[in-house]
């Protein structure tokens, strides 16, 4: 029988707000040249020396040193980079709030630069709205590495075994299971709904 749960955790990225890159640039400049940027810029990598707590805007223009001919595109990562963060996942915030008016803590787990979470806060208010986060960027460790789930468990003190966490990517989970925690693997909010309505966190009417 499972442990009890204390606390429910959230990822933010393709859980509560959508993030995929790839859309923002087919959409901009097309596919084809997309998928040349892509193959010759580390964008990615780039994002997440910037999970790790490097500074956003100077990764930037180290990465348009690198690859100059790419300036433009590399540049617009930065400049509109709450479009690649866009929209939100209104089904999972409600469920975040409908968890919170129960009294159930819920925290935030999150890959988030330091300087890219303060742009999404200001556009996506609900962000404020946890009872801790947990944020990459301020930790220098990023999931899936052990350190960072370590580290929220040290910090909040409760029980691995207590924890319910919802994440979009497998290795997520997996290094969050193999700590004792239980998971979720998010790929549409109402199978994470039907999750919380199985584990009676929430009803059908409060998770819908």
């Amino acid at each position: 029988m499972a442990t009890p749960i204390s606390a429910v955790i959230f990822d933010i990225g393709n859980v509560l707000i959508n993030w995929n890159p790839e859309h923002y640039f087919d959409r901009t400049y097309g596919e084809e040249r997309r998928k040349a940027l892509f193959e010759t810029v580390d964008l990615h990598g780039m994002n997440i020396r910037v999970d790790k707590g490097e500074h956003f805007t100077s990764v930037i223009e180290e990465t348009i040193e690198m690859h100059p001919d790419w300036a433009l595109e590399i540049k617009a990562w930065h400049d509109d980079w709450i479009q690649l963060a866009s929209p939100a996942i209104p089904h999972s915030v409600r469920l975040r709030d409908a968890l919170r008016a129960k009294g159930i803590p819920v925290f935030a787990l999150t890959n988030f630069g330091v300087e890219t979470f303060e742009i999404a806060r200001a556009e996506y208010p609900f962000l404020e709205e946890f009872d801790r986060k947990y944020v990459s960027g301020h930790m220098a460790v990023i999931k899936p590495d052990p350190q960072i789930y370590a580290i929220l468990e040290e910090d909040c003190a409760l029980d691995p075994e207590s924890l319910l966490f919802a994440d979009d990517r497998p290795e997520n989970i997996e290094a969050a299971a193999a700590r004792g925690w239980q998971t979720h693997l998010f790929e549409h909010p109402q199978g994470w709904a039907d999750r919380l309505v199985a584990e009676g966190l929430l009803t059908k009417e409060e998770a819908a």
